[in-house]
């Protein structure tokens, strides 16, 4: 019996081989890492990994997306607020209807199952992409959306999925129920998230000012705020996905306030660490989760019918961003246009493709499917439970691995590169300390 703990250090050693070899192949690391994992999880001597979902929400997403909610320089945030709107919001319920009205016709799911199977693959990961991105130059425009996207359209679809699933428990389904807690759940994990980075500033200021921090000190409380702001929205059911994000914004935008250069340097560095640990080991994991999955569903359906289905599905999900992709960008412009006279220049159609290429799925799906109950909420055992899962894991898998491979190839084929004199900064680390940049 192999101890948690030599687990753990085993798949950091096969994380951080797999990353290296990555690099040296100039293949993204997550594809490798899913793939390497689930080279791993289907071999007879690996032991069964079953990944709590409280674990990867509570322990992974906070952090993930706190660093990246950090990073994002908040002006252009809010330039491109609208077209992120469009993909956060729109793309992720439009990709749930898609989805599930496939998985209903010509899977034969329930229409209730349906839609949790559409909510849980609806939002992308933007990791995978950022992985991808960081070693070309593509316009900054495209980061800034991606980044904005991947903070979001978790809260989107996580709402969604709560209320796909509340639904299936009451055989009815209300728009403007389902409309009203969207907007209190999003409206009081904002809140919180503000209220939360207003006093985290505070905090840090009331310790400068009397002298009383050092860095590791001041790490600390930084590596510990998405989670002060996280469990308290979670508890009082309002999106902790957004309380998150909102602080992350808040505290980000105002850190040259408190953070001297010295220290941001030292965070800075320790937090790509932590982003990067983290990383490697949910996709690594996403890959060893698969085989107690593949067991309990190899019982109930055929090779073909498994095959077929998450072909459909994955299918499915690619076409519904790609769908959305050109409309969203084009219609809101022309409406300006048509309604005030001006507006934003249309972008260029090939980089809406790549933005519409690239939708990997990742943590957050893995998460939410591996969380379904095994009963629905009037008691009755969940419909299809094991097949939403499977399938769920082949989104990821063919997603990350098609789309993720195939995306520097379109980047370079179609020839999206940023213009002279910007530095597109793809990794997301363009957000330094203002008083560092002298």
């Amino acid at each position: 019996m192999v101890h948690p703990v030599e687990l753990v250090l085993a798949l950091l050693g096969a994380a951080v081989a797999i990353a290296v070899l990555a690099r040296a192949l100039g293949v993204p690391y997550p594809v490798l890492l899913t793939l390497g994992g689930l080279l791993l999880g289907l071999q007879p001597w690996t032991p069964p990994v079953n990944l709590d979902p409280h674990v990867v929400f509570v322990l992974f997403l906070p952090p993930l997306l706190y660093g990246g909610a950090f990073r994002t320089e908040w002006p252009e945030f809010r330039l491109q607020l609208r077209a992120i709107t469009l993909l956060a919001v729109g793309l992720v319920l439009f990709t749930t209807t898609l989805v599930a009205a496939a998985a209903h016709y010509w899977v034969g799911i329930p229409w209730a199952a349906a839609f949790v199977l559409g909510a849980i693959v609806s939002p992308p990961d933007a990791v995978a992409a950022m992985a991808v991105t960081q070693r070309l130059r593509v316009p900054k425009v495209i980061t800034t959306l991606l980044e904005g996207e991947s903070l979001v359209n978790d809260a989107s679809a996580l709402v969604a999925l709560r209320l796909a699933i509340g639904a299936l428990g009451a055989g009815a389904f209300s728009v403007w129920d389902a409309g009203a807690q969207f907007l209190v759940v999003s409206a009081g994990g904002i809140g919180i998230g503000i209220a939360g980075g207003h006093l985290i500033i505070r905090l840090h200021r009331w310790l400068n000012a009397r002298d009383l921090t050092d860095n590791p000190l001041t790490i600390t409380i930084t590596l510990l705020t998405p989670f002060a702001v996280y469990l308290p929205a979670e508890h009082l059911e309002v999106s902790g996905v957004l309380a998150v994000v909102a602080a992350g914004l808040w505290v980000g935008s105002r850190c040259e306030q408190v953070f001297s250069c010295d220290f941001y340097a030292e965070a800075r560095a320790v937090w790509e660490w932590v982003e990067f640990m983290l990383n490697s080991l949910i996709f690594i994991l996403i890959g060893l989760s698969i085989r107690p999955v593949l067991e309990s569903v190899s019982d109930q359906y055929s090779v073909e019918q498994i095959l077929t289905a998450t072909a459909l599905v994955s299918a499915v999900t690619v076409a519904a961003r790609l769908l959305w992709m050109y409309p969203g960008a084009y219609v809101p412009r022309w409406l300006d246009r048509r309604v005030l006279g001006s507006g934003d220049p249309y972008p260029s159609w090939r980089a809406v493709t790549v933005v519409g290429w690239t939708g990997m799925r990742g943590v957050v799906s893995l998460a939410a499917a591996l969380a379904l109950p095994r009963t629905a909420p009037d008691g009755s055992p969940f419909p299809c439970r094991e097949l939403i899962q499977f399938l769920t894991f082949g989104v990821i898998c063919v997603t990350l691995v098609g789309q993720g491979l195939t995306l520097p190839l379109l980047i370079r084929w179609l020839g999206v590169t940023a213009p002279p004199g910007e530095v597109a900064e793809a990794d997301g680390n363009a957000h330094d300390n203002p008083r560092c940049a002298e």
